[in-house]
């Protein structure tokens, strides 16, 4: 696989230490602080230099981390350019990585619902643990009640006959009344705690009311404190004797041992490990401490003080202080389970079985399996999508390298198609590619080759047209000719007849582009002969249609209008072979020019511009009897010149220029400039014209030549400057 193009290239430790700016940083703040300390374990420093190694420690912290975190970009850059392990990566976040999280999700759910049931099971053995203290207590102090002189004897034999099954046992009487004929007693081995002196807590008073109905205290948890510093819970129970004032109380202790605890695992199936008082309002509560008494007889071991396991559950209830009693305190008992042996405990409910395995225990089964299953399938998942990856990114390869010899230059290079789908058929479409970009070279080639000559093409037709001015005083002129493409069909030219006269002409060829263009050409070498021979433009254009009707396209023809000025004379006169109009603008205070010889009369008449339209075909029609029809038709026509006449032509590339309406430019428009700017210098009146034409089109795109000459007569008796004419202007 190449490497990424945009990854700089590796550098070595050395280089990045001595060869970067951030290198040079870290090795400096570190040398600093090398010094610093130094000095410091020699001989002390003062606090300025601890405040600058300081300052140094910080430095090599930011820099370091800035080259973590370069190293890390570069690693990441270079770890997935390839597309197969973006791939390989992108399965992983979408497919493992939430299986994943679900199993912890459903394990660490499990590991919540386990420890609470653990805690509920507990608690409720230990509470009955409790409530069998209070049993004890309460049939006690009946016992007593009814024989007061055999107390002591009574205790003895309720130890003798439940210590079997309630080891560490102990039982004593304390006396509330003088007068209650019990004396103080006791008996069990008291292990754990002196027995409890008289008299008894106030708190306890209030179970003394008759009017609560019953004299025996529920049971509530004791603790104290061994030497070693592990608590010991201990089952407390108070009973007293029917009757309005007790005159004494039965107190029993139930000690919590290793015995004891395992008795409950047998019924609960929840082993306690550990016991912990907690810390409550910001102060420990420190139990009294334990009695140690070697020759009191065993009752199991203690439970160990409570250490932090992750793999323990943990069970909160309260305590109470004996002194202060209403009190409760936190403590804290660690639990150890089985998940079999608990799930044995929760499910003894179901007694059905299937075959030889009860119900909970084929549930169970079916758990498991579907555990595996679902290994299984997430294994078998995670084969299939590197096997997908592989597969697409070896198409990627494969295509990538086809690009990069493609680039080079070699286009004999193929993909090889190893599949139908999707990915086989872009690779299909490469090989395609690749075939067809040498055609397209090929035909780029040709292309460039095409518009040099076209470029050649333009260059020549910009030739054909005037290349200087016309030195001749008593006229103004100025052209302009923008192809729609490269080269164009419309054509203007002058000639000079005389030290008096010339002609001028302009001609519009059907269609555009190279074709039109070499008609033009044509065009213009029969009109630069005829013109030396023809005195009148009608003569002239017949001749000339004469001759180019042999060899223009049937669907080709040509619109001319063609005029001979006689400055000396005065006079302009014209020919149109179906040309546009001929827009002529009198000079102020002249009458209208009429279709024939004007009078010479002047009289103060409104300026405006007139679209003289002659009869006359276009050039180079094969029609039948086109040599009788195309002379009867061409009109001649004279117009007598003052000074200060517009004239002016054109072709229809300006009169038909379309907006986006869809609106032509249009013959008026232009006869309407022409009358309202007729005032101005020939080169002003086009350029205004120009921007007019533009404004009108807009954003739209030219779809005509573009060609019209403007004439205008001055003064005859001075010498003016000469004609000004321009050839082709880019749009």
């Amino acid at each position: 696989m190449p490497s990424p193009p945009s990854a700089a290239p590796a550098r070595s430790p050395r280089e990045l230490l001595l060869g970067t700016r951030m290198g040079r940083v870290f090795l400096a703040a570190a040398a600093l602080k090398l010094i610093i300390a130094v000095i410091e374990r020699a001989a002390g420093a003062p606090v300025w230099l601890s405040a600058l190694g300081t300052l140094a420690g910080i430095v090599i912290v930011v820099t370091a981390a800035v080259f973590l975190l370069r190293a890390f970009v570069l690693a990441r850059r270079q770890l997935l350019w390839p597309v197969r392990r973006k791939l390989i990566v992108s399965y992983v976040f979408i497919g493992f990585v939430p299986a994943l999280l679900l199993i912890v999700f459903f394990l660490f759910g499990g590991q919540v619902v386990f420890n609470n049931v653990a805690s509920y099971l507990f608690k409720t053995g230990y509470e009955r643990y409790v409530v069998s203290a209070g049993q004890i207590a309460q049939s006690t102090a009946y016992d007593v009640e009814r024989e007061p002189a055999r107390a002591a004897a009574v205790l003895q034999s309720k130890v003798d006959n439940l210590i079997d099954q309630y080891p560490g046992l102990s039982i004593a009487i304390v006396p509330i009344a003088a007068r209650s004929g019990v004396s103080a007693g006791q008996a069990g081995p008291w292990r754990h705690l002196d027995p409890p002196p008289a008299p008894l807590p106030r708190w306890l008073s209030r179970f003394q009311d008759p009017t609560l109905g019953r004299r025996d205290t529920p049971g509530f948890t004791i603790a104290c404190r061994m030497e070693d510093g592990a608590d010991k819970l201990i089952a407390r129970a108070v009973g007293f004797p029917r009757g309005a004032n007790p005159g004494f109380a039965a107190i029993v202790d139930l000690p919590v041992g290793q015995e004891m605890a395992d008795r409950l695992r047998e019924t609960t199936a929840i082993r306690a490990t550990g016991v912990s008082i907690s810390v409550v309002e910001e102060r420990e509560i420190i139990p009294p401490p334990c009695k140690a008494d070697a020759e009191a007889g065993p009752v199991g071991e203690e439970l160990p003080a409570m250490p932090f396991r992750y793999d323990r559950s943990v069970a909160f209830f309260d305590y109470h202080d004996w002194l202060t009693g209403p009190t409760e305190h936190q403590v804290s008992v660690g639990l150890k389970v089985r998940l079999g042996d608990l799930y044995k405990e929760v499910s003894k409910g179901q007694s059905l079985r299937v075959g030889s395995l009860e119900f909970g225990q084929l549930m169970l089964v079916l758990l498991v399996t579907l555990a595996i299953l679902f290994f299984i399938i997430e294994m078998a998942a995670l084969v299939m999508g590197l096997a997908l990856a592989r597969s697409i990114t070896t198409a990627v390869h494969e295509i990538y390298a086809g690009t990069e010899r493609v680039r080079q230059g070699d286009f004999t290079h193929r993909i090889q198609v190893q599949s139908r789908d999707q990915l086989g058929q872009l690779s299909d479409s490469f090989n395609q590619m690749s075939t067809s970009i040498e055609h397209l070279l090929e035909q780029a080639a040709e292309k460039r080759r095409l518009e040099e000559e076209l470029r050649i093409a333009r260059e020549i037709q910009m030739s054909l047209l005037p290349s200087g001015p016309l030195d001749m005083p008593g006229v103004s002129m100025t052209a302009l000719c923008v192809p729609a493409r490269e080269v164009g069909g419309d054509y203007y030219d002058y000639f000079r007849l005389g030290e008096h006269r010339f002609s001028l002409l302009i001609a519009d060829v059907s269609g555009k582009g190279t074709s039109a263009a070499l008609y033009m050409a044509e065009l213009k070498g029969l009109l630069l002969s005829l013109s030396t021979i023809y005195q009148s433009p009608r003569q002239l254009l017949i001749e000339a249609n004469r001759i180019i009707s042999d060899h223009l396209d049937t669907r080709s023809f040509i619109t001319m209008t063609y005029a001979v000025v006689d400055l000396e004379a005065r006079t302009l006169v014209f020919a149109r072979a179906g040309h546009t109009p001929f827009i002529y603008l009198p000079a102020p205070h002249a009458a209208p020019a009429a279709h024939a010889e004007p009078s010479g009369s002047a009289g103060n008449v409104p300026r405006r511009a007139q679209a003289l339209v002659p009869d006359g075909m276009v050039l180079g029609l094969r029609v039948p009897n086109i040599e009788r029809l195309f002379p009867h038709h061409l009109v001649e026509h004279t117009i007598a010149l003052r000074t200060g006449d517009v004239m002016a032509l054109y072709t229809d590339g300006i009169s038909e220029t379309m907006n986006a309406a869809g609106d032509l430019f249009g013959d008026a428009r232009i006869a309407h400039l022409i009358e309202e700017h007729g005032h101005l210098e020939v080169g002003e009146l086009r350029e205004r014209i120009v921007r007019d034409v533009e404004a009108f089109a807009a954003a739209e795109d030219q779809h005509d030549d573009l060609t019209m000459i403007l004439l205008k007569i001055e003064e005859p008796a001075a010498r003016l400057p000469a004609v000004h004419t321009e050839g082709i202007v880019e749009p």
